[in-house]
């Protein structure tokens, strides 16, 4: 029967193992060169580029939603003049550059507010179709030379007569009686085109169009511009880089600028796109360009030398390991499996094949093939009738094949263990570069302003809502508070609360706890306790007017009206790719909401994070300032590092006072920098060394050194004269090859006994598999 497995595959494997582990070791810590630029600092200004686009979108999808909200809102009543629409449509204070009314028919204005429009390609009959949907801003150029942001809506008036002519259309009053039709305009309102919003000292940002021209700068004076315009060739490059990505899907990404007065520039870029590209930002092929000038680092020992040094000796170890197991176990066991099988066919009925009784039994090893070889050679002679049983006697066990395995098994952990705790260990005070840590401030300042920015748009379209509410009926009442949660998904509930905080009206989910009716409007934390954080946004309802049969307008009307703010909506807002784990707490530094699991109102994972927060706390009316560490991510120094900031919320709007604080922890370990990749890829190797190591030597030990061990212990008892185990092969290799031959030499043995009358002791009585597992 052939043998399947045995002694020779593990060893095999082991060596195989190893020696692939060092290749990888080579390769793996040989390919790590320090740069003058980490990646890690050219990912992080990508990742700028990318927040900033993603408030350049967020302001531009905002816009054209409040134009069309605008457009949607009744005309005001008694007239329906275009100057007046216009004017109700651009309520003062509102940020539009100018304004105006064109008729589709003719594509000429009616009326007209603020700076002039620039209207140069623009087909108001075409977009003023209702069919199209809704209407995609554009950017144009204007007579100031600037770029503008144009938005667009139809607007629906009642006209008395559709057949006015052109004139009486842009002069006369469009206002008609109850039963009146109504008439299309096209609203246009300019803006201009903000700058994108950044972080960090020294560092720029660029607003371009898909033709590389820049559309906005910022800051727009300083030093820091002057650098910027310094590489003209910039914008472009971006432009195209974005227009050409757009169709394998990248959105963002990096370059790294030449060498000027000892620094170097790293440029971030990043499309204006959403994920799904339907939204009225996707399409004006808009792009971000940030950048910034560092001190490039100083170059750092080549690991190519400890990576040759370090594969090399695992190279050894391995051939050493491998000629010891060869030479101990595979080998003595090879022989002992040839010898078994030639005393079994020296015991059969063939004349010639007796003769193999005649030739001793080589004892090779030590341990257990040189015990076994022993009691094979006294049951040889036992059979040549040269002696008689040898009595069974307890001796001293001398260290064998299991003491074996374990000093390879220790000799392969003697090169793991080091590498992966020990070797190329990133020392605490230059874990991470100054630079590193800066761009994670500016990232944890730019999701604070992410924040502030959602809150304050919540608090503007909500103060709309509020008016919209004011002197309607309940229907009308409800129909504006379900508009508005179908607007805003961040809503989780929306009600109405009277004088006396009573609630009113209420669509979506039931609220979490209602507050006092409070005066003005604003944001606040509803809740200190619990296991939700209810946070809310709120607009007083204007006064409509005396009610009739009512000593004041007061009495008739609600009070305020409160938007609940969904948590999962706050987790959404902090969280972003490669900042770590993101939080937002109160002014008593307890959790609100954050990328990743939380209880509400917990405390910070870590009191180091707790007293960086601290730092950022203010006087009373002051802003507070933003703070940056690299800090050990737990209690112990053991635990790794952490990049850590903390940020306030800006101090104006209506998350004013509020005192609350965006803070991220990014593990050093995730940065790309060649000192972690380096302690990194070392760790690997001795896991992997360890690994092999462990897999296959534990291997052995199961399908070689067990059943030796026990097939050693029948072959004794054998030789000791039991008669009586019947031996039965398990394995189908080595060990159950000599248990078979063991077991055809018992049979010959009872045999001659049973012939010189050894009595019914002889007789073979079943008792256990000897060749098994004990």
């Amino acid at each position: 029967m052939p043998m399947l497995g045995g002694v020779r595959p593990p060893i095999a494997a082991l060596l195989c193992g190893l020696l692939a582990v060092s290749a990888l070791t080579a390769l793996g810590l040989g390919t790590v060169h320090e740069q003058e630029v980490p990646q890690a600092l050219s990912d992080a200004e990508r990742q700028i580029a990318q927040d900033a686009a993603d408030s350049v979108g967020t302001s531009i999808n905002a816009s054209a939603r409040a134009v069309r909200r605008s457009a949607a809102s009744a005309t005001p009543p008694g007239s329906s003049k275009p100057a007046t629409v216009l004017r109700s449509l651009l309520p003062t204070g509102h940020p539009a550059a100018g304004g105006v009314l064109l008729d589709p028919r003719t594509g000429k204005p009616l009326a007209a507010s603020g700076e002039k429009v620039p209207l140069t390609g623009v087909d108001a009959k075409d977009l003023a179709r209702p069919d199209t949907g809704n209407i995609a801003p554009r950017v144009v150029a204007s007579g100031t030379g600037a770029p503008r942001l144009l938005l667009f809506a139809r607007v629906s008036v009642p006209v008395a007569d559709r057949k006015q002519d052109e004139n009486q259309d842009q002069a006369g009053d469009l206002r008609g009686d109850q039963d009146a039709e109504e008439r299309g305009l096209l609203f246009v309102v300019s803006e201009k085109v903000a700058a994108p919003a950044v972080y960090g000292a020294g560092r720029t940002g660029q607003l371009v169009d898909r033709n590389g021209k820049v559309c906005a700068s910022a800051p727009t004076t300083g030093a820091a511009l002057a650098a910027a315009t310094g590489h003209r060739a910039l914008p472009a490059a971006a432009a195209n880089a974005a227009n050409t990505s757009v169709h394998t899907g990248d959105v963002s990404g990096s370059v790294l600028g030449d060498g000027r007065h000892g620094l170097r520039r790293v440029t971030g870029w990043a499309s204006v796109v959403s994920e799904d590209g339907k939204d009225d930002a996707s399409g004006l092929g808009l792009t971000v360009l940030t950048a910034r000038e560092v001190p490039p680092a100083k170059a750092g020992a080549d690991h190519m030398w400890f990576a040759l040094v370090a594969a090399g000796a695992l190279v050894v170890i391995a051939v050493l390991v491998t000629l010891v197991l060869w030479g101990t176990m595979q080998r003595p066991l090879l022989r002992l499996h040839l010898s078994a099988a030639r005393l079994a066919r020296g015991v059969g009925e063939v004349p010639e094949e007796r003769a193999e009784l005649a030739r001793p039994v080589p004892v090779l090893g030590f341990g257990e093939p040189g015990r076994a070889g022993r009691a094979l050679e006294s049951i040889r002679r036992q059979l040549l009738g040269e002696t008689g049983p040898e009595p069974e006697q307890e001796v001293r066990r001398r260290p064998g094949v299991r003491a074996l395995v374990l000093v390879c098994a220790l000799v392969i952990a003697a090169w793991g263990v080091p590498l992966l705790f020990l070797l190329n260990r990133v020392p605490a005070a230059k874990a991470v570069p100054a630079p590193a840590v800066a761009d994670q401030q500016a990232r944890t300042e730019a999701a604070a302003d992410r924040v502030q920015r959602s809150l304050g748009g919540s608090r503007t379209d909500l103060a709309a809502a509020a008016s919209a509410l004011s002197g309607a009926s309940r229907d009308r009442a409800a129909e504006v508070l379900r508009r508005e949660r179908a607007d805003h998904p961040t809503f989780r509930s929306l009600y109405v609360l009277d004088r006396t905080g009573a609630l009113v009206q209420q669509v979506g989910e039931q609220p979490v706890r209602t507050l006092v009716p409070p005066t003005g409007g604003g944001i606040t934390q509803v809740n200190t306790s619990g296991k939700i954080p209810a946070i809310a946004a709120y607009a007083r309802i204007p006064a409509p007017g005396k009610a009739k049969g009512a000593k004041k307008a007061e009495d008739t009307a609600p009070a305020v009206v409160v938007a609940e703010i969904g948590v999962d909506a706050l987790d959404d807002l902090v969280s972003r790719p490669g900042l770590g784990s993101v939080w937002l707490t109160d002014e008593r530094h307890r959790v609100l909401a954050a990328s990743v699991g939380f209880e509400a109102f917990q405390s910070l994972p870590s009191r180091r994070l707790t007293r960086l927060v601290a730092k950022t706390d203010a006087a009373p009316g002051g802003a507070g300032k933003s703070a940056s560490a690299v800090l050990h991510a737990g209690t112990s120094p053991g635990e790794g590092l952490s990049v850590a900031a903390a940020a306030p919320l800006a101090q104006k709007g209506p998350a004013a006072g509020l005192g609350w604080r965006v803070v991220s922890a990014e593990p050093a370990a995730a940065l790309k920098l060649a000192a972690y990749q380096v302690q990194a890829r070392t760790m690997l190797a001795g896991l992997l060394a360890l690994t092999a190591g462990g897999a296959c030597l534990g291997w052995l030990h199961i399908v070689v050194v067990r059943p030796l061990r026990t097939l050693t212990g029948c072959a004794e008892r054998l030789a000791a004269g039991d008669r009586r185990t019947v031996l039965f092969p398990v394995h189908h290799d080595e060990c159950g090859s000599v248990t078979r031959s063991l077991e055809l030499l018992r049979q010959a043995l009872v045999e001659r006994d049973r012939g010189a009358g050894a009595g019914p002791a002889a007789v073979p009585v079943p008792s256990f598999q000897c060749g098994s597992a004990p």
